[in-house]
């Protein structure tokens, strides 16, 4: 059986203005991810992701790096037990 996991991950650096959230729903849906990317006022990125642990780690991959244009400094991260609160993936 597949763990269920939830991801909360703030993205710092150069992360708004770049695409970047638009960047992380693509990855996500083609992940099979469910949760949301927002941008927060401190100029940093929020993301809430649920789904099985070994996809969440390849879409942590891809924060890490983020789309061209994006300039990562650092990623925060909090993993805890998904309660399947999320549908699909949305830009809020």
């Amino acid at each position: 059986m597949t763990q269920k996991a939830l991801l909360s991950a703030k993205v710092h650096g150069r992360v708004q203005g770049v695409f970047f959230r638009y960047f992380v729903k693509d990855m996500a849906k083609k992940i099979g991810l469910a949760g949301y990317v927002r941008n927060l006022p401190s100029g940093d990125v929020e993301v809430q992701a649920e789904g099985n642990k070994q996809q969440l780690e390849k879409l942590l991959e891809q924060l890490k790096i983020g789309p061209r244009g994006a300039r990562v400094e650092g990623v925060e991260t909090n993993w805890s037990n998904s309660f399947g609160e999320f549908s699909d993936f949305s830009i809020r």
